[in-house]
């Protein structure tokens, strides 16, 4: 008998489907020659601290670093998961089960799953990998008759091993560290490898933005024959400079100089990987990642879309064969699909490409008939269909127009562009021309060399803009390219390495953001709230917020997955940083505490393990500092006072003062006008 083990009871059912192991048992299908069984999520877990010693069950800032000596796993305590664990612990032993196949997610994470299982189960029977990128039949058919050895994978699983050793090692220390030296009472400040240096850049944009000072700049442009020519001088910072030129060239003629129309190709977006889609969906649909991740999840399940949790946006080359027959079957799309068929299937490196698939390869329709999704399934399910087909369209052909003209010595510039053909855009007509309104380009007429006329000249008085808060759809980015800006889809595809956090992952990063109560959203925007600005702030360990480094360590993590960094390598050297880091934070003097959730661990600290404060309450309305105008109001012990008090701002409002003249020690915006007007 060979044992399958899935990720989930929904795919056991369709490989035992496929299978014909069609008699259902407790726990498990049998039949065929096969048994087919499941896991739910994560069944083993790293132990905790307090399972290596109990004493470690108390927060004590003299027992860190913890370093165990080995990593050892154990069952989470779930009574569902217990139980079917069991169930799968006898099939591994059972003396007729003779080999095992790993149905597992096909990537880093399930295959760690799997191997947990197997390990805790004490499994000694040799084991198979099925790897497959959908669950349509053909595809698990294909996948069974193309089974690989275990050990094949073996470096998947050091990699996701090397990931969660180092989590729990940074995340047990680091949390306990700053929860014990720096938190209020029975609270806990969560400390993590990903959310950590996420919430920075979220709070670092935020107070940017706060400590942005706008600055007036002036722009002199010039109209001439209904096209808006701009001076190539730049933008002034002093008026009377905008004025000196208007007053030069107001009265004079305008001539052109440069004239050139070059005709250009615009391609279609890439095919999505998951980042792409949740921010996509993020823009277009208002779905948080979180949102767009579950719902491509239970796409894939229902076998409409390939495998969704992948990082790359192109095929396998042996895939362009079966291009035609996933067009045929998606029916509802006959009309949009007609053009591919008139003009031919392309294969282009644009979209096949081996040397860039991964794990897997990019999001696409099956070609399974989609029936009763609801509203937000739809949307999704068919926002992945029509960048599958634009990718087969033929490409948007425009015209890009320059030209140059002159007054006196001073040089103009414009730039236009015209769609010629509209090829994949006519999928997106609709919406392109809803989002392209703000971005349209002038027409421009044909000029001739040397040609003259009057002109209209102009000064725009303008102001700098501070930049934008985060979305879900900039903060993935952001995430996958470890805090770089980047437009650019191959530069994006290069920095994908040294991204933080991975695909699967950064939604649950973002969500545990706003279940502690270190961000919060308004409207799409993300903003931290004073909770987490505090914790930012308090930490001075750069490795610990700093996207870039983070992105670093998961460099590593992908060599190793690579097999080209080694396993002990990478942990030695996490162990080595957390250590640095205890002995950095706890002997530094404390300069505030902050109070954010209650944690049920006791929590003791040398410096008084028997005080207890109240804890502060968390508030999202952030209070600028009326002083300095710079920092933002924090909530001490005893006193509100200013973020930037290390730069030597002392604004400062007691409590005992703030109760006695308005009877309460809760600080609104009303209450600090009304003291600073005091």
């Amino acid at each position: 008998m060979k044992l399958c083990v899935a990720e989930k009871p929904s795919v056991a059912r369709e490989l035992a489907r496929v299978l014909n192991a069609n008699t259902k048992r407790e726990g498990y299908f049998e039949g065929n020659g096969y048994l087919v069984s499941w896991t739910f999520g994560h069944f083993c877990t790293l132990k905790t601290p307090e399972d290596y010693d109990r004493k470690l069950r108390s927060w004590d800032i003299n027992w860190l670093p913890i370093i165990p000596h080995t990593f050892g796993i154990k069952l989470i305590e779930n009574e569902g998961a217990v139980k079917q664990f069991k169930i799968l612990e006898s099939l591994i032993n059972r003396s007729d089960c003779d080999e095992i196949i790993n149905c597992g997610d096909a990537g880093q994470e399930g295959e760690l799953i799997q191997r947990w299982v197997y390990q805790k189960a004490g499994n000694k029977k040799p084991v198979k990998r099925l790897w497959i990128s959908s669950l349509t039949e053909s595809a698990i058919r294909e996948g069974f008759g193309n089974l690989k050895n275990s050990s094949e994978y073996d470096r998947l699983y050091f990699a996701g091993s090397a990931r969660a050793i180092g989590d729990w090692l940074l995340g047990i220390n680091a949390s306990r560290l700053y929860t014990v030296k720096y938190g209020t009472g029975k609270t806990v400040l969560s400390i993590g490898r990903v959310q950590t240096p996420t919430l920075a850049m979220i709070v670092n944009r935020y107070l940017e933005i706060e400590n942005f000072s706008s600055e007036a700049f002036w722009e002199v442009k010039t109209s001439y024959r209904e096209v808006l020519f701009s001076y190539d001088g730049g933008r002034f910072t002093e008026k009377e400079k905008a004025e000196a030129l208007f007053n030069d060239i107001q009265n004079e003629l305008f001539e052109i100089t440069d004239f050139s129309k070059n005709p250009g190709k615009e391609f279609a977006p890439k095919l999505f990987d998951l980042t792409s889609l949740q921010v996509d969906c993020n823009k277009k649909l208002n779905l948080s990642a979180d949102d767009t991740l579950q719902i491509v999840q239970g796409l894939y399940e229902r076998k409409l879309i390939t495998y969704p949790r992948v990082d790359t946006s192109y095929l396998p080359e042996e895939m362009f064969s079966k291009i035609n027959e996933i067009l045929k079957q998606l029916k509802p799309f006959e009309k949009e699909i007609a053009p591919i068929f008139e003009k031919g299937i392309i294969k282009t490196k644009r979209v096949f490409d081996d040397a860039k698939i991964t794990d897997h390869h990019a999001i696409i329709p099956t070609g399974i008939q989609a029936n009763l999704l609801n509203d937000r399934e739809k949307a999704v399910y068919e926002t992945i269909v029509y960048r599958f087909l634009a990718n087969f369209y033929p490409d948007c052909e425009v015209s890009n127009t320059k030209v140059q003209g002159r007054v006196n010595a001073y040089f103009f510039n414009a730039t236009g562009k015209e769609i010629l053909i509209p090829g994949w855009r006519t999928l997106y007509q609709q919406n392109d021309d809803e989002e392209k309104e703000e971005e349209k380009q002038q027409t421009i007429p044909t000029f001739k060399l040397g040609e003259s006329g009057v002109h209209l000249a102009q000064i725009q008085e303008k102001n700098t803009q501070a930049p934008k808060l985060f979305t879900e759809a900039t903060l993935l980015r952001a995430m996958e390219t470890a805090g770089k800006q980047v437009e650019d889809e191959s530069i994006r595809e290069t920095l994908k390495a040294n991204g933080i956090g991975r695909p699967s992952t950064r939604a649950n990063i973002i969500e545990t953001l706003f279940k502690r109560n270190y961000v919060v959203r308004k409207k799409k925007s993300l903003l931290p709230t004073q909770i987490g600005i505090e914790l930012i702030q308090t930490i001075e360990y750069e490795l610990l917020k700093s996207p870039e480094l983070t992105g670093k360590w998961e460099q590593k993590l992908n060599l190793i997955e690579k097999g080209k960094y080694d396993l002990s390598l990478f942990i030695n050297e996490m162990k080595e940083m957390v250590s640095q880091l205890v002995q950095d934070v706890k002997y530094k003097t404390v300069g505030k505490s902050i109070g954010i959730e209650v944690v049920s661990e006791t929590i003791s600290s040398a410096k008084n393990p028997k005080k207890r404060i109240n804890k502060s309450k968390t508030k999202n309305d952030i209070l600028k500092c009326p002083k300095c105008q710079i920092g933002i109001i924090l909530k001490g012990k005893t006193a509100y006072g200013c973020s930037e008090w290390k730069t030597g701002c002392n604004f400062r409002i007691p409590f005992e003062e703030l109760q006695k003249r308005f009877q309460t020690t809760e600080l609104s915006s009303e209450l600090l006008a009304r003291w600073k007007e005091s």
